[in-house]
């Protein structure tokens, strides 16, 4: 099947870019290949990589199957650029992403988008809330206390840190950390691991 069949190929405009890095910033953040979307999707690699790169225009037939193949609504796709969706490149403040957690009192915002390496959190503790036992997984991290104070347990190792205070050390090593205080925590996190990735006890 030509490429052409599957997608209107024209110059370039701003409606099929935003489109474009819309389709691969979904790819990117289900962890898919070019190739394994296209083969979810029923489509070629070419006619994918020209919409990504917003040099075709997505037809009809191409929608519904890219659509279910991100496991989203069709109009998610075609959304207006003033939408709240992520770009390849920015998280606007109004569309952040939660990521699950497991301890009570603890809330995480995504703050980098899909296609980052390196992944920004916006984390609260309330007070009295923490981590419900040690963990530990791959990469390294770095964060910068915003608001309230922080007890951080670093290899058995208990450093008490308020805002304006920061600190980086290996995820391998066993961490946790909680809300000694009376008022609400908020940490700038950074971890090189991605979110679904990591199996925390957080």
């Amino acid at each position: 099947m030509d490429m052409l069949d599957e997608a209107v190929k024209k110059p370039k405009d701003d409606a099929d870019v935003r489109v474009g890095r819309r389709v691969r910033a979904l790819r990117l953040e289900r962890n898919l290949s070019l190739a394994d979307l296209a083969a979810k999707a029923g489509v070629s690699i070419g006619a994918l990589s020209q919409i990504e790169r917003g040099m075709s225009s997505l037809r009809v037939k191409v929608i519904w199957p890219l659509a279910a193949a991100l496991d989203i609504e069709p109009s998610a796709l075609i959304a207006d650029g003033n939408d709240a969706v992520n770009d390849l490149y920015c998280v606007r403040a109004n569309s952040r992403r939660a990521i699950p957690v497991k301890s009570e009192g603890i809330a995480k915002a995504l703050l980098s988008p899909p296609g980052a390496t390196l992944t920004g959190m916006l984390v609260t503790v309330e007070a009295r809330g923490g981590t419900a036992e040690a963990y530990a997984h791959a990469g390294h991290e770095f964060g910068f206390v915003l608001a309230g104070e922080v007890e951080l347990v670093v290899d058995s190792t208990n450093y008490v840190l308020k805002a304006g205070d920061s600190f980086a050390f290996k995820s391998t090593l066993l961490h946790a950390f909680r809300n000694p205080g009376a008022e609400r925590c908020q940490i700038l996190w950074v971890n090189t691991t991605k979110p679904s990735e990591v199996r925390d006890g957080a």
